[in-house]
């Protein structure tokens, strides 16, 4: 069962994440019908820890064994999405694969269908992007060993 639970319009949701570099780009995706951009990842299993459960979505949906390396970053992120009011608990983990063949230029999708869209943008082109939440940004570049807490209202 995912960590995600309704109640008249919210919805909690507790998701792992995904941040993954690889030759100065980043891994992002999105819905096709968004206009914005998110890092990859999925929700939490009942009885899973964060970690194995990052490892699951990125099999599942790219195809793909990651290495888990850090806990950059947890975000409290409240947001609107459809007609959802979101209250999101993120855990971003610094990720790494040995098997670099998903590094592509080209967007491309994942194994579960044309839902999402895939994409490696480059470092030096991210402040162009329309990417949720917007903090990210700003962890990308303070990047150190401390693992950050921010609260995110949009």
């Amino acid at each position: 069962m995912d960590l995600v639970f309704k109640q008249n319009r919210n919805v909690f949701n507790y998701r792992v994440v995904a941040v993954w570099i690889e030759q100065d780009h980043i891994l992002l995706h999105k819905q096709v019908e968004d206009s914005y951009w998110s890092l990859p990842g999925g929700r939490v299993v009942m009885g899973e820890a964060s970690q194995e459960s990052l490892k699951r979505e990125m099999r599942e949906e790219l195809g793909v064994e990651i290495h888990v390396e850090q806990l950059m970053l947890v975000n409290e992120n409240f947001f609107p999405y459809k007609e959802w009011d979101f209250h999101e608990i993120g855990f971003y983990y610094k990720v790494t694969a040995a098997d670099r063949a998903i590094f592509q230029k080209d967007a491309f999708h994942g194994l579960e269908g044309d839902r999402l869209l895939y994409k490696w943008i480059p470092l030096e082109e991210l402040s162009e992007v329309q990417l949720y939440p917007q903090e990210v940004k700003d962890m990308l570049s303070h990047q150190s060993n401390e693992t950050l807490h921010i609260v995110s209202k949009k």
